[in-house]
């Protein structure tokens, strides 16, 4: 049985995708484990790394819940994350957001 998870988004612009996720997840990354690569640690052993691999840039997809998206869309507003209003989706609502590459992050919750 698998027990938690260690997404992967790619960029091209390692500096570029810091200031963005720094901004998303509301702190720094957790860890540097080597060079090209930036580590969030979230809750229950699952976390998020942004790796630096320009030839795969902006082909991923993130999607993370949330207790309170309208909370979480003002922040990321107040932020400099400029994003649409959350709409209904999957039977609750959902945030759709882009880093600096492309890649979808997808944020659901009530």
């Amino acid at each position: 049985m698998f027990t938690s998870v260690l997404a992967t988004m790619t960029v091209a612009d390692l500096d570029a995708a810091e200031s963005w996720y720094t901004r998303l997840f509301g702190v720094g990354p957790d860890v540097r484990p080597m060079d090209g690569l930036l580590e969030w640690h979230l809750s229950g052993g699952n976390g998020v790394q942004v790796f630096a691999e320009a030839e795969r840039a902006g082909h991923s997809a993130l999607v993370l819940s949330t207790d309170d998206l309208d909370l979480e869309a003002a922040r990321l507003r107040d932020s400099g994350i400029d994003q649409p209003a959350p709409q209904p989706g999957g039977g609750a609502r959902v945030l759709v957001l882009s880093d600096p590459d492309g890649n979808r992050v997808v944020l659901f919750g009530a």
